[in-house]
């Protein structure tokens, strides 16, 4: 899963560094990530791994490192299997 967001990241987020080179905490925003690219993401994302992110997940801080966006994917991987 991991992996799948650091290409995300690399293909949408026009940051400052490789996604490989990122600790999962590093501040993405701080790195160049704009809401336009975090959205990008979360869209590249929703297709990799058919799900939805809801409302209540569409917040900066859930966009702000690898390990931020790692829990939330988890989190709705957790509901569809429910």
């Amino acid at each position: 899963m991991i992996d799948l967001v650091r290409q995300a990241i690399d293909e949408h987020g026009r940051l400052s560094a490789p996604a490989r080179e990122l600790g999962v905490n590093s501040d993405l925003y701080e790195l160049g990530l704009t809401s336009f690219a975090a959205v990008r993401i979360m869209l590249a994302l929703e297709n990799a791994y058919g799900v939805q992110f809801p409302e209540h997940m569409l917040r900066r801080r859930n966009f702000a490192s690898i390990g931020a966006i790692v829990a939330c994917l988890r989190e709705l991987e957790r509901k569809v299997a429910a």
